[in-house]
């Protein structure tokens, strides 16, 4: 029920004292009968943090107030069996549209594509709202309603002249990263990427995995300046080969020297150090995109997706599609 009630408190965000030169920004969220509940929490979390970063900063002068939405309203059952309460779209039919409207997928989906009410609302409320993005089943609404791929309507979260996060894949495996990605990119597009990257790091850390912490031993305060820096030199170039000679000028030391001092601060050899950089790297790609295993291999430095399988197998006790697979339910 933790998960619900995080849904249904961002769903009423409410916006008591305003000042007079902020401007309310409404975000809408359609869900059908067995979504992904992680899905709609994160879309709503992105824009509860950017409130809450923003509340006492003035400058950015933009507010969001993010409604959970359905056909007929009340509650809507997820796919992992927990009810949110939702709003009917009814309510919204006389509104003037939404800065960003989200719809989701699930099982319902094959139903409310007979509902000519809903595909009524979306042919009114589509062309109103300045962005729109559909998640795995929501596509087919959208197409039924005559806003596919082929329609001369805006596409599905372009903007002209925006500058978007990057391009998420429109595979359905990948729908719960893109659907973060989107809302992140309006986040962006409205206040900067600062804010944006700082509620990434709020709202995003299934992407954490168990060597992301022995990677961010670079920044702890008891590592020396030289060794930061060089644990830092071979965390930005993993993704290619290197040699720890070259780790070593970074520092400033021998090869003889820079290995020793190495060990003592960080807790492990460079060459250690690097594979976790590798791994880690190998897990988010993994979980972020659909390339196949080899290519996320030779994209993070390890040459190949067999070597890749095995470091998996020693290291996690699985494989990297299993890894993929089991991050993704």
């Amino acid at each position: 029920m933790g998960c619900s009630s995080a849904v249904h408190t961002a769903s009423e965000m409410s916006l008591h004292v305003l000042p007079d030169m902020v401007s309310v920004r409404r975000v809408g969220i359609v869900l059908f009968s067995g979504f992904a509940l992680s899905q709609a929490a994160a879309i709503a979390e992105v824009f509860h943090s950017a409130n809450a970063l923003t509340e006492s900063d003035r400058r950015h002068g933009i507010r969001y107030r993010v409604s959970l939405l359905s056909a007929a309203g009340g509650r809507i059952d997820s796919s992992s069996s927990v009810f949110v309460w939702t709003e009917d779209i009814e309510a919204h039919r006389q509104s003037e549209g939404f800065h960003a409207l989200f719809i989701t997928g699930g099982a319902g989906v094959n139903n409310a594509l007979q509902d000519n009410g809903l595909i009524a609302w979306l042919r009114r409320t589509h062309p109103r709202s300045a962005l729109v993005f559909p998640i795995e089943e929501g596509k087919l609404l959208l197409d039924v309603a005559g806003f596919g791929q082929a329609s001369s309507v805006k596409r599905y979260g372009e903007r002209t002249g925006g500058t978007l996060w990057p391009a998420a894949d429109s595979n359905p495996s990948s729908a719960s990263v893109n659907s973060l990605r989107h809302a992140l990119a309006v986040v962006e597009e409205d206040l900067g990427a600062e804010v944006a990257r700082q509620i990434a790091d709020r709202v995003a850390p299934s992407g954490d995995n168990r060597f992301t912490a022995i990677v961010r031993k670079n920044t702890s305060a008891g590592i020396s300046e030289e060794i930061k820096k060089s644990a830092k030199w071979l965390e930005a170039n993993g993704h290619r080969p290197v040699s720890i000679n070259e780790a070593a000028q970074v520092a400033v030391m021998s090869g003889r020297n820079f290995l020793r001092r190495f060990k003592v601060e960080m807790g492990m050899t460079p060459s250690d150090y690097l594979l976790y950089v590798r791994l880690d790297m190998s897990c988010r790609l993994l979980l972020e995109s659909d390339l196949p295993v080899d290519k996320v291999a030779r994209r993070c430095g390890i040459g190949c997706g067999g070597r890749l399988a095995k470091l998996f197998r020693k290291h996690l006790a699985t494989t990297p599609g299993e890894y993929r697979a089991g991050m993704r339910l």
